[in-house]
Formats: C-alpha cells, sequence, structure tokens
C-alpha cells in the first residue's frame, strides 16, 4: 500500500520535511517513488504539487494523519482533521492519598489507652 508522509531533512534542531510517497512499510529515509513537496514547520510553510498529491490518492494512496491535516489546511483536499499524535505508553497514575483510602480512624474513646493494655513481660533467661 503507498502512503503519503513526511520524511524529515535540514538539520540538528531545525527540521525541514519533505512530503513523499513510498510503500507503507518502507524506510522513509530510503528510496521513495516521488517527492510531492516540502513542509517547514518553523514557518508553517507548505510546497506541495497539489495536482500529483491528488493524483496519488485517487490511485488508493494513504495519508499520514500529519499529511491529510496539512491538506485539509491547504484545502487541497476536504474532510475533518484528525488527531495527530504519537503514541505513547501512558504514565502509571499517582497512588491514591493514604487519608483518602484508608477508613477513617474510630474515636479516641474506642481506643484503647496504653495504661489499659495488659504488660507481658517476658523473664530474662
Amino acid at each position: 500500500m503507498l502512503t503519503i508522509r513526511l520524511s524529515r531533512v535540514g538539520k540538528k534542531n531545525k527540521p525541514l520535511y519533505r512530503v513523499i510517497i513510498s510503500e507503507k512499510h518502507k524506510d522513509v529515509y530510503g528510496d521513495s517513488l516521488e517527492i510531492l513537496g516540502s513542509y517547514n514547520p518553523h514557518t508553517k510553510e507548505l510546497k506541495i504539487n497539489a495536482e500529483k498529491t491528488k493524483y496519488w490518492i485517487s490511485k488508493g494512496a494513504g495519508m499520514s494523519d500529519t499529511v491529510n491535516n496539512l491538506l485539509i489546511e491547504k484545502k487541497i483536499i476536504e474532510g475533518k482533521k484528525v488527531k495527530a499524535s504519537k503514541a505513547r505508553k501512558p504514565k502509571k497514575a499517582p497512588a491514591p492519598a493514604k487519608a483518602a483510602a484508608a477508613p477513617e480512624p474510630a474515636p479516641a474513646e474506642a481506643a484503647p489507652t496504653p495504661a489499659e493494655e495488659p504488660k507481658t513481660e517476658q523473664p530474662a533467661a
């Protein structure tokens, strides 16, 4: 299956992306069938060949979520935006507070005082 997606190029800490079409399971940094355009995330500038993009979509090519949202913003295609985020493992939820989890202590009258407790001493050996 063909996919239209972004391939990172540019310097460290200054990414630029190519909009490419390639096989879905191929490496995005390897060979691609065609370079459709480029995207600069700093200026939010998308340069893309709309005719070629529509052609590949008509042939059944899929799109990554990010590319789909960019094409909708540029009004090259119509549709709804999708949530484009990486799937991350959820962090562990913090443990509930002990006061909230533990039952409330009984009133002071019901609790035995140290003076009332029987003392058991063991004989020294």
